[in-house]
């Protein structure tokens, strides 16, 4: 009992008084800046995209036929193509 009443008559920091106000003060810094970091990626995405777009439209090289996967090995003779005789 005797140390709740020494408790009740010890005086508070000066400091104790202002961090209520330094901790909204963090948190609302660290809002800000997630807002801003946010804002950035979305450029950030915004200017790949648009890049790539610009690069992709530009440089369009020709065409050419694709190759089978797999040349050592003959069609099958069930294949769709053989069936209909597409050949």
């Amino acid at each position: 009992m005797d140390e709740l009443r020494i408790l009740n008559e010890a005086k508070v920091p000066g400091a104790l008084d202002t961090l209520d106000d330094r901790i909204l003060a963090a948190l609302s810094s660290r809002q800000r800046e997630a807002s801003a970091m946010q804002r950035m990626l979305a450029l950030a995405a915004f200017v790949s995209l648009g890049g790539g777009f610009v690069v992709g439209s530009a440089a369009v090289p020709p065409a050419v036929a694709a190759s089978p996967i797999t040349p050592l090995i003959p069609p099958s003779p069930l294949a769709p193509a053989t069936i209909v005789g597409a050949r």
